[in-house]
């Protein structure tokens, strides 16, 4: 997925000269100009278990593929936000894959920002969701993303101590891109637009994969729990 952001905005309906002026090229792992930076937000001073939390959007409408950026552009922001306490790890690899994923899903987020502003010109400035009992065709009966939801799509519950960070990582991270799972294949059913169903499709495709790269290295710290599974159903396309 290194490229995929170049590839699903070359279909968007962006004009390239923009978005590719605005694209910088990948240099390896590290900081990116113009990419979101990589600070943590404000957590929890518990540690403990991940908790996998609803990820749905809400019904098809022409709201729909709005709702579901915003979804997952929070979404994406708790990967980085997880992969940063585990920069420095080496074995079993830790660390390589949390910069792989923080460089992936921060490009994703820079297109999906991109097609926000190009689709919806008029639209509020802050995430939204549909209210409740809303009309999914609806701009009035869109509302402003409570910060309960933007937590739980950025699964940011709990806080890692230095001692089980890895473990809390490598589990988390499975949780996330289950939810991530979950609002693609919902955006292959909800959506016709298609840079959001290319983009949904290259989602299942690369965390099913990373999936089953976590429990590789879950299971080289002696680890091999029943959750680790729990998501394989959604694999296929």
């Amino acid at each position: 997925m290194r490229h995929l952001a170049l590839a699903l905005i070359a279909i968007s309906a962006l004009p390239p000269q923009v978005v590719f002026a605005q694209m910088d090229h990948h240099h390896g792992h590290g900081m990116h100009h113009a990419q979101p930076e990589r600070t943590k937000d404000p957590a929890p001073t518990h540690s403990g278990t991940h908790h996998h939390h609803a990820h749905g959007m809400g019904p098809a409408g022409s709201t729909y593929d709005l709702r579901f950026i915003d979804g997952m552009v929070e979404h994406h922001t708790g990967a980085l936000r997880m992969s940063e306490y585990v920069f420095n790890i080496g074995a079993p690899g830790v660390g390589a894959l949390a910069n792989s994923i923080w460089d992936e899903q921060a490009r994703e987020i820079k297109a999906m920002r991109q097609w926000r502003k190009a689709w919806y010109p008029d639209a509020p400035v802050y995430p939204v969701a549909l209210r409740p009992d809303g009309d999914p065709n609806s701009m009035a009966d869109l509302v402003r993303m409570s910060p309960e939801v933007i937590a739980g799509m950025r699964m940011s519950g709990t806080k890692p101590t230095r001692d089980n960070r890895v473990q809390w990582f490598l589990e988390g991270m499975i949780e996330h891109h289950g939810g991530a799972l979950q609002m693609a294949h919902e955006a292959r059913k909800n959506s016709t637009n298609p840079t959001i169903l290319r983009l949904a499709r290259e989602i299942i495709v690369a965390q099913r994969k990373e999936i089953i790269d976590l429990r590789k290295m879950l299971q080289s710290e002696g680890m091999n729990k029943s959750d680790y599974y729990k998501f394989d159903g959604l694999f296929t396309l």
